[in-house]
């Protein structure tokens, strides 16, 4: 192989030779790959297509081995490192340009013990490879909504989704972790080993190392739920939105209601007449007795006069891809995002002002409903301390043009500004842009400073940097 120039942590560049990058190459199970390669684009290529960065170097890992060999790369030649799971996440830092970008995407395994209740899933392993494997069970890992987000980022940064309430956090479910630390060691992490690292892994995002292998808590769960959505005009939208909120304030910890506000897309059970045009969409799930789905949903899906009303009896599975084919790879995408502790009248004006500006076919604005299970946690049991916000907006830019990035990410800036006087100031890192790392500390409130000082600990050279960042020794810069 050829000599490489690679970015330094730094910023600068160091040579490292052929020789150095034949002998990895030796050592992975997985491939090593290089500018030109095939198979290179492909792997340097994520979800979202506003990121287009080139990685001097691309290791590809079959299992923990190749993972430390790679690190101990970056190591020792003091590397800029990105690191892949699903490559989902919205600021692109699954990849860098000219450093060395660490693919775990192979790693997908999912083993399920169903006597024991646990499930043993690699990082590169995505909702959907989680999902199948642990519904043949009858059990299921509280995760997110998309079927294609990979599970690593998701559990580092949080997790939230249809059945959080009943089951909390997809963190929440974390029982252990093995983890590549930044100076190549594999450690155990969990309630009675290195506890301050599986502390700071439960929100602390990709800061700490690098997880090889997820080990989680199974809940019952299926094998259907009641599930759809109840579609409304979006001239009804003030009045949905306000009987929304009442009607949660007494949901059982089993439903789960998010609202969507977009231009409707060609689906096949909305009237032609409305593709196209703004509504309001309340996507409902219970996971519950089926014997009380109905009743539990009923106030719900009894509001207003709706389009169309599509909630059914359907596997859990199927319902977490729902949405998958509004969200496929592609497009390029720009997020911003508060939570609430309530939806006052003031920030409901602000979000139908925004959806009546709605920039393109794609750009959307979602309400998260959270809470139960997942509020019911202390603020500092995990290093995740958003736990007592109620509503997740997720400001969500999405369009094809580059042409159209100046207006689209204008749109959400707006709307998040507009927003802001009515958050709670916290911040879900997973929904947060590469541009916003000064909200990085106030994201995690008063759990900031023991980050800091895990991070110290484990990677005091900050190698992990690319994610929303947490800096070592109290915020000193490195």
């Amino acid at each position: 192989m050829n000599d490489a120039k690679l970015t330094t942590l730094q910023t600068g560049m160091t040579t490292v030779s052929g020789a150095v990058i034949e002998a990895l190459a030796m050592q992975e199970r997985g491939r090593v790959l290089m500018p030109g390669d095939a198979g290179y684009d492909e792997a340097r290529t994520i979800w979202n297509a506003m990121i287009d960065r080139k990685p001097a170097l691309i290791v590809q890992c079959f299992g923990a081995a190749d993972v430390i060999h790679a690190v101990e790369l970056a190591r020792d030649n003091n590397l800029l490192v990105a690191v892949r799971g699903g490559g989902h996440n919205i600021a692109g830092n699954a990849v860098c340009d000219g450093g060395l970008m660490i693919d775990l995407s192979p790693m997908n395994s999912v083993r399920v013990d169903v006597a024991a209740r646990r499930a043993w899933v690699g990082p590169g392993a995505t909702l959907a490879d989680v999902d199948k494997e642990t519904a043949a069970f009858g059990m299921v890992i509280p995760t997110g909504i998309n079927s294609t987000t990979g599970i690593a980022g998701l559990t580092l940064g949080g997790g939230f989704g249809w059945t959080t309430r009943k089951f909390g956090l997809t963190l929440d479910c974390l029982m252990s972790c093995d983890v590549v630390t930044a100076d190549g060691r594999m450690l155990k992490a969990s309630a009675t080993q290195n506890t301050d690292l599986f502390w700071a892994l439960r929100g602390g995002g990709g800061n700490f190392g690098i997880v090889t292998s997820f080990e989680f808590k199974l809940n019952e769960l299926g094998p259907q739920v009641m599930a759809g959505l109840v579609v409304h005009p979006f001239d009804d939208a003030r009045h949905v939105l306000d009987e929304y909120r009442r009607a949660l304030e007494m949901a059982p910890d089993e439903l789960t209601c998010w609202a969507v506000m977009r231009k409707a897309p060609p689906l096949p059970f909305l009237p032609e007449a409305w593709h196209g045009k703004e509504i309001l969409a309340l996507a409902m799930c219970y996971c519950g007795d089926m014997a009380k789905a109905e009743q539990a949903c009923a106030r719900l899906r009894g509001i207003g006069k709706p389009i169309a009303d599509v909630v059914a009896p359907c596997p859990f599975p199927a319902w977490q891809q729902a949405f998958d084919p509004l969200l496929q790879p592609g497009a390029r995408n720009y997020w911003k995002s508060h939570d609430f502790m309530s939806l006052p009248d003031e920030a409901i004006d602000v979000l139908l002002d925004a959806v009546r500006k709605l920039p393109g076919p794609e750009c959307e604005i979602f309400v998260g409903h959270v809470g139960g299970a997942a509020g019911r946690m202390a603020i500092d049991a995990t290093a995740f301390p958003q736990r007592s916000s109620h509503f997740v907006m997720n400001v969500h830019g999405r369009w094809r043009d580059p042409a159209m990035d100046k207006i689209c990410i204008g749109w959400a800036r707006d709307l998040f500004e507009a927003a802001k006087p009515y958050s709670a100031g916290t911040a879900y890192i997973n929904f947060m842009p590469a541009d916003e790392t000064d909200r990085v500390e106030s994201a995690y409130a008063g759990n900031y400073a023991r980050l800091s000082r895990i991070k110290k600990i484990y990677d005091p050279q900050n190698m992990f940097r690319m994610n929303q960042n947490i800096r070592p020794d109290m915020g000193m810069a490195h």
